[in-house]
């Protein structure tokens, strides 16, 4: 698919993976709507988007927040003649224990859950009424078990997947693409605060070139980089008790008095 002139709208445009594929769309010579919480960076970028020649809005939006979304949407609905893909980026992670922590858990579900909820649901009927369109969420490799210290993390990206996939049979007869994309370890701002070994991690902006090349084939799932795509589908039929006991091995040792 020849992305040239296509209107996209991108969240979580203002670091990370976000951030490097807004340039490579750019690029590809699409017209183009940011949004995220940091207008400030927004602007920055958009400044050397639109060296690029096409249209570049900036949109402020938190998609934790249904009312902000809406609004974000609606503006640029009004920029846009129509919407021909959405690439819902945003999310964030934290890692520590299932220890009740409030602000942690409603934080990671708002975002990487109902963010991406909340963002699909403004668009969707748009989509359906032009019988065209792409969908693009993005998830992660940690989808496929709960994983130790990222409890919230990885309940909040099997959501999205299993939503996501979901949407993509329901949307088949509406001629509506629902892709999801699932990388490894990737090095952003957000994993640069991970303290544990990170196998395969990859630079950012391989990563962009991996999503943009599954984005104009319409891929319906993106996931690498392969070992860690292999390694999650091992895990992820793993008998109970033999994952159970290597995740044992990711605890802290007891200290003995």
């Amino acid at each position: 698919m020849d992305l040239k002139d296509k209107n996209v709208i991108l969240t979580g445009a203002t670091s990370g993976i976000g951030y490097a594929l807004a340039k490579k769309l750019a690029q590809e010579k699409c017209n183009l709507a940011i949004a995220s919480r940091r207008v400030e960076i927004l602007e920055d970028l958009a400044g050397e988007l639109r060296k690029f020649g096409k249209d570049i809005y900036v949109v402020k939006c938190d998609v934790s927040k249904k009312e902000d979304v809406k609004e974000a949407v609606s503006i640029i609905k009004n920029k846009f003649d129509k919407i021909d893909i959405a690439i819902f980026n945003s999310g964030i992670s934290f890692r520590g224990v299932a220890d009740g922590s409030e602000d942690k858990y409603e934080q990671i579900i708002k975002v990487n859950l109902l963010g991406l909820i909340y963002c699909v649901e403004e668009v969707l009927e748009d989509f359906k009424n032009n019988k065209e369109g792409i969908i693009a969420g993005v998830s992660s490799l940690a989808d496929s078990r709960g994983y130790p210290f990222s409890s919230y993390y990885s309940a909040s990206k099997a959501g999205a997947t299993k939503y996501l996939e979901s949407l993509r049979v329901e949307l088949k007869p509406h001629n509506i693409k629902v892709l999801t994309i699932k990388p490894g370890f990737v090095r952003t701002p957000m994993t640069d605060k991970n303290e544990f070994y990170m196998p395969f991690l990859m630079e950012v902006d391989k990563a962009a070139d991996i999503i943009l090349k599954g984005i104009k084939k319409e891929k319906a799932v993106i996931q690498f980089p392969f070992p860690i795509v292999l390694g999650s589908k091992i895990l992820g039929i793993m008998p109970n008790k033999l994952y159970d006991f290597l995740m044992s091995k990711q605890l802290p040792a007891k200290k003995s008095y």
